[in-house]
């Protein structure tokens, strides 16, 4: 979703378009490399930050299709892990500097074209991420009451699209999670935690109120394999065990492992420090009040199909199927034949993020990343036969998947850059014709000729400005402003 227009002064853009330019475009001269990168999460920042520091006649503009930069670290960290998103003030100097502009508010595809941007740009680098979710293709994954992590992330991080997605959490006290990594860990905890806790982070007003009046008090977190092969770090797996108040329940039987399970863990350090940590919350005494929340680890179960409520609208139960794991290769999980159910009236899917393709650009449906080689986008690639896009690059989950952490981006984006070093020394990004591209002058002309509002980096600081705000009447780090009409409103455009 975007605004994509409506009633564009003139004025405004030739005087904020004047603004943008004079920040270093004229003196640049001749050897001015323009770069525009897609994506303004910590993959498009770190990136913008490297070609800053490599190239002293780079400049680098930041689009985004949200009014707001950050992507991830603003709308998929944790609203209680406060820690992780103090990187925003390193990515807002490399916003600040001279030779670099954030242009939000323009979604690429539909408000303007990938063939538009390389036209304009010497480098082209897309970093926007993974913005849909896999699919389990089983019955009932259709029925109210499902959601995948992702949105239910966006939905208490105050992200636009999800405003209003509004899950029920007073109908049932009990929500299944399919999947075990740190997002899984993340929606559980926040399911989770108490309300009096959650009020002092940022996480967004509507998201408190439901949560407040939440009756969830049993949360299932469900993975295919075993305990040896959980996906989840140690730090957040340390982090939920420990909560107070929580009653942690692991069946014995699911942590019995096998020989091939003993080799994988001597080779796996983290995955053996998780698998310990699991060990020892299954061993510990617990006697729970009754009214204690409850956090189940169920293991070797697969999702079969889901079965509706009384009303046949909304989810009612998870139909699981028991697995166990092959010996051999990738040991993947294999179906018992053997069935269960966990009565439930919330289901989280926790099972991977997935990137959107966009026309013309080449895109591995199966990997569900761009093809490239080091971060070069290759048009076609058959083993022995790639054949590099020269000029257009990608970094982040577009590039490798939607796998790692917020510091992951930094070595993948030294990766892209590097790549591009090379090819700039080389000579492989000159204009055919000779003629320097345009750069951020083409884009603002572009959007004058289409009518479209963008929204600058100052417009966020006017975001940002009212969020702290509001946030400082209500004891909170931040009050997120939650919808596109008003974020558009606030940054004043």
């Amino acid at each position: 979703m975007s605004f994509e227009g409506g009633g564009w002064k003139m004025g405004r853009l030739f005087l904020h378009g004047a603004r943008l330019l004079s920040r270093g475009f004229c003196s640049l001269g001749s050897n001015r490399i323009s770069v525009c990168i897609v994506g303004s999460g910590p993959a498009g920042f770190y990136t913008a930050e490297k070609m800053l520091k490599a190239h002293q006649t780079v400049e680098v503009d930041i689009i985004d299709r949200l009014p707001t930069p950050f992507g991830l670290v603003r709308y998929g960290v944790a609203p209680d892990h406060p820690e992780t998103k103090i990187v925003a003030n390193q990515f807002s100097r490399v916003a600040k500097s001279e030779r670099c502009s954030f242009f939000g508010n323009i979604a690429l595809g539909s408000v303007i074209s990938l063939s538009e941007l390389r036209e304009n740009y010497d480098i082209v680098v897309l970093s926007y991420g993974a913005e849909s979710d896999r699919s389990l293709g089983i019955p009932g994954e259709d029925l109210n009451g499902i959601y995948s992590a992702r949105e239910f992330v966006w939905w208490y991080n105050g992200h636009p699209d999800c405003f209003n997605m509004a899950p029920d959490l007073k109908s049932t006290d009990t929500a299944v999670i399919l999947g075990l990594g740190n997002v899984a860990l993340d929606v559980a905890r926040i399911l989770l935690r108490p309300v009096s806790e959650l009020a002092k982070t940022d996480i967004s007003d509507h998201a408190l109120a439901s949560l407040q009046d939440s009756t969830i008090r049993k949360v299932y977190l469900v993975a295919r394999r075993g305990p040896a092969q959980a996906a989840c770090t140690a730090k957040e797996l340390r982090e939920i065990l420990g909560m107070k108040n929580l009653h942690i329940k692991i069946q014995q039987v699911d942590l019995d492992i096998s020989p091939s399970d003993e080799e994988e863990l001597k080779k796996q350090r983290i995955q053996k420090r998780v698998y310990e940590l699991l060990s020892k919350a299954a061993s510990s005494p617990h006697c729970p009040p009754a009214e204690q929340r409850e956090l189940h680890f169920v293991f070797f179960r697969k999702p079969d199909r889901f079965l509706p409520s009384e009303n046949g609208c909304t989810v009612g139960a998870v139909h699981l199927e028991k697995t166990f794991l092959e010996e051999t290769g990738k040991r993947l999980a294999v179906g018992r034949g053997e069935f269960e159910d966990i009565t439930c009236g919330l289901v989280l899917k926790s099972i991977g993020y997935k990137s959107l393709p966009i026309d013309g650009l080449p895109f591995d449906n199966h990997k569900g990343v761009v093809p490239n080689l080091k971060g070069r986008v290759l048009s076609s690639y058959q083993r022995g036969h790639e054949a590099v896009e020269h000029g257009l690059y990608v970094a982040g989950w577009l590039k490798r998947g939607p796998i790692g952490i917020v510091a992951t981006n930094l070595y993948c984006a030294e990766e892209t850059v590097a790549s591009i070093s090379e090819d700039v020394e080389k000579g492989l990004l000159t204009a055919a014709s000779g003629t320097p591209k345009p750069g951020r002058q083409g884009l603002l002309q572009l959007l004058e000729n289409k009518n479209i509002k963008f929204v600058p980096f100052s417009g966020w600081e006017k975001i940002d400005a009212k969020e702290k705000m509001v946030g400082q009447q209500r004891n909170k780090p931040r009050e997120k402003v939650t919808t596109w009409e008003d974020l558009l409103k606030a940054s004043n455009v």
